[in-house]
C-alpha cells in the first residue's frame, strides 16, 4: 500500500493485535487491503483447520473459496482500527496483547 493514512493509529506496535473470528471470516481480503502495516494474510484453510470448524461454518467457508484471514504479524499492529471498519462480516476485533 503506497502512502497509507496512519493518522487514526492509536498505539505503538505491540500493545494490541487484531483477532479474527474464524466463524465469521469469509476471506474477502478487505483487511489486507486497508492495513498499512501488512498484519494480515488471507489463505486457504488446511484440512485440519477446516475440520476444527463447526459443520455450518465449514459449509460457509467452502462457499467462499475455503479462505480466511490470519493475523501473521500481530506485533506490527498500531491499533488504527481500519481492519475492523473494513471487514464486511464484522469478524475482526482489536485486543490487548
Amino acid at each position: 500500500m503506497a502512502n497509507p493514512d496512519t493518522s487514526s493509529c492509536k498505539q505503538p506496535p505491540g500493545v494490541v493485535a487484531p483477532v479474527v473470528d474464524s466463524h465469521k471470516c469469509e476471506g474477502k481480503e478487505d483487511c489486507v487491503r486497508v492495513c498499512p502495516y501488512d498484519v494480515f494474510t488471507v489463505r486457504k484453510l488446511s484440512s485440519d483447520e477446516r475440520g476444527a470448524l463447526p459443520f455450518f461454518v465449514r459449509l460457509k467457508v467452502a462457499v467462499h473459496g475455503g479462505k480466511q484471514a490470519f493475523v501473521t504479524k500481530p506485533d506490527q499492529c498500531h491499533s488504527c482500527g481500519l481492519c475492523v471498519a473494513a471487514c464486511p462480516e464484522s469478524a475482526i476485533r482489536l485486543a490487548r496483547i
